[in-house]
C-alpha cells in the first residue's frame, strides 16, 4: 500500500525538471522498494510485544547518482520518509523516534547501484515519533517538551485564528505518547469532531483549535 501511494506522488513529482533528472538510470521508486524491504528485514519485538522497525535510513548512492539527485534531494528524502511511515501504519509497526532518510554519496558505489541501511534511534527523551501536521503541510515534531497552542506570540504553535484563545491548549508527553489538554478555551478543542477537555492522542486524530484543524501522526 505504501509503495502505491509513493509511486503516485512520484508521478506528480516527475514532471518538468524532474523528468530530465529521472529520464534514465536509477529511479526513486527502486529506492522506495528497497527501503520498505530494509524495514521488513529488520523488525524486532520489544518487551511490550510491539514490532519495532528502523526509523533512521541512510541511502548510499554512487557519486554520479548523488549529484544527479541533488536538485530534488530534499523532496525525495521527504517522500521516502512518508513511504516508510505509510508502510509502518499498514503493517502495525512502531518507530522509536522520528523517521528520517538521508541521501549520501559512497565512493565504492557504481552508477545505478545503491545501499540502504536502517537503524533504530530514540526520539527526544525516549519518546516515540509523534507529530502534528499543520494546515500548511508542515510537520511539528513532538518530544519531551510541552507544546503550547494559542494566539500568544510565545506559543509553540501560534495560531492567527480569532476563534483560538490566547492560551488555548497544551500537548503534553504522557507515558509513551501525548495527551491534548484544553486550557478552558472559549471555543474549545475538538478531536474528531467531539469537544474534549483532555484526550490521549492516537494515530490519525483530527484536532481542531477554533477553526484551525491539524492532524496527529504517531509515526
Amino acid at each position: 500500500m505504501a509503495l502505491k501511494g509513493f509511486e503516485r506522488r512520484l508521478e506528480r513529482m516527475v514532471e518538468g525538471t524532474f523528468a530530465r533528472i529521472f529520464r534514465s538510470g536509477l529511479r526513486p521508486v527502486e529506492l522506495g522498494r528497497r527501503l520498505v524491504r530494509e524495514m521488513d528485514d529488520n523488525r524486532s519485538v520489544d518487551v511490550r510485544g510491539r514490532t519495532l522497525v528502523p526509523n533512521h535510513y541512510t541511502v548510499e548512492l554512487s557519486e554520479s547518482d548523488h549529484e544527479r539527485f541533488a536538485e530534488v534531494a530534499d523532496s525525495l528524502q521527504r517522500e521516502l520518509a512518508e513511504a516508510a511511515r505509510e508502510h509502518a501504519r499498514d503493517e502495525g509497526y512502531v518507530f522509536m523516534g522520528p523517521v528520517s532518510v538521508h541521501l549520501e554519496a559512497g565512493e565504492g558505489q557504481h552508477t545505478g547501484a545503491f545501499q540502504i541501511t536502517g537503524r533504530m534511534r530514540e526520539g527526544q527523551g525516549g519518546l516515540g515519533a509523534g507529530s502534528l501536521i499543520l494546515p500548511t503541510g508542515e510537520r511539528l515534531a513532538l518530544g519531551e517538551a510541552v507544546v503550547t497552542v494559542g494566539r500568544r506570540p510565545e506559543s509553540t504553535l501560534q495560531l492567527a485564528d480569532p476563534n483560538v484563545s490566547r492560551n488555548h491548549a497544551e500537548i503534553r508527553p504522557h507515558g509513551n505518547g501525548w495527551v491534548l489538554v484544553d486550557l478552558g478555551s472559549t471555543n474549545g478543542s475538538r478531536v474528531n469532531g467531539v469537544r474534549v477537555s483532555s484526550h490521549e492522542l492516537t494515530e490519525g486524530d483530527e484536532v481542531a483549535f477554533g477553526n484551525t484543524v491539524v492532524h496527529f501522526e504517531a509515526s
